[in-house]
């Protein structure tokens, strides 16, 4: 039902070069730019009415419950749950650059044409919209329910429910020189040209960071889980904010947070690299925040 049993197009399954899933089912493409599809039938997993339209796929991007592909020239093809981005009625004229989902898999967002075209279920409301920046969108990001755009004038639009960041009407003024977007499942984080950050979105899972901004100097890296971020800054040590059960609170070893050179997440842990390959974990422990048992050295 979830995809587990892929005894019916296990023939099929013949030089795959990518596959993508998401909660009910899975797709592969295959060398010869085709797709094969199994698990839920009602969520990606029955492609047979756009089959014929699955030819030349260079690239599949999915919601909870739908899938997009992207063939060789750009052009969509969209099947899954309706109300979770399997239906679009526009999409067959657009000619795709970049595909984003939102982070809870309720709706896609595409930058086709010079324009951003958002689909599927936003704000519990379903739409299919397209909006023109009038230059071009550099990166798209998403938390549960909102999107942002990077455009190539380095600044940065948003849509979607207020407090999960797509209202950022009261950092607008501050999304200047942006460079790079980062996102929990409720807030946005940009980081600037100078090194500094602007949040926004929920402010107990990152969309505040207030309390450390005075240390958010100099910033190299921003990695986030689903409701903290964590920043490595230019002398090597880290600063974590957001629910301290998701990270968000990284004082239990922050005297060990030196000479960090790369920062990885899980749903609601940490864990970061240092320039000696010692390896120091911080959030949920059951979520990979505690590996004090593991001797991680050992791997190097």
């Amino acid at each position: 039902m979830y995809g587990g049993d892929s005894t019916q197009v296990q023939e099929l399954l013949r030089n795959v070069q990518q596959i993508q899933s998401n909660a009910h089912a899975f797709a592969a493409i295959l060398g010869d730019g085709t797709v094969v599809t199994w698990g839920d039938p009602d969520h990606g997993g029955n492609s047979s009415k756009v089959q014929d339209q699955l030819r030349n796929v260079q690239q599949i991007q999915s919601t909870s419950s739908a899938f997009v592909a992207v063939l060789q020239d750009g052009t969509p093809v969209v099947w899954g749950h309706p109300s979770w981005g399997g239906r679009c009625a526009s999409a067959h004229q657009w000619r795709v650059q970049k595909v984003q989902s939102t982070k809870d898999g309720s709706a896609f967002a595409a930058v086709a044409d010079g324009r951003v075209v958002t689909w599927g279920m936003l704000d519990d409301l379903a739409l299919e919209e397209a909006k023109d920046f009038g230059v071009a969108v550099l990166e798209l990001q998403s938390t549960s329910y909102a999107f942002a755009a990077l455009l190539a004038d380095h600044r940065v639009v948003t849509w979607g429910l207020a407090n999960r960041g797509g209202d950022s009407t009261a950092v607008a003024d501050q999304l200047q020189n942006v460079q790079r977007i980062q996102a929990t499942h409720f807030a946005f984080c940009a980081l600037l040209a100078d090194g500094q950050v602007v949040t926004w979105g929920h402010p107990n899972y990152g969309g505040d960071s207030s309390r450390v901004q005075d240390e958010l100097q100099e910033v190299q890296q921003i990695q986030s889980t689903e409701g903290a971020f964590a920043a490595i800054l230019a002398d090597g040590s880290v600063v974590a904010w957001g629910s301290p059960d998701f990270g968000g609170d990284a004082s239990a070893v922050q005297p060990q947070l030196r000479n960090i050179r790369h920062l990885a997440a899980s749903e609601r842990a940490f864990a970061a690299i240092s320039s000696d390959g010692a390896v120091v974990a911080w959030g949920a422990a059951e979520y990979g925040g505690d590996c004090t048992d593991v001797d991680l050295r050992s791997w190097l």
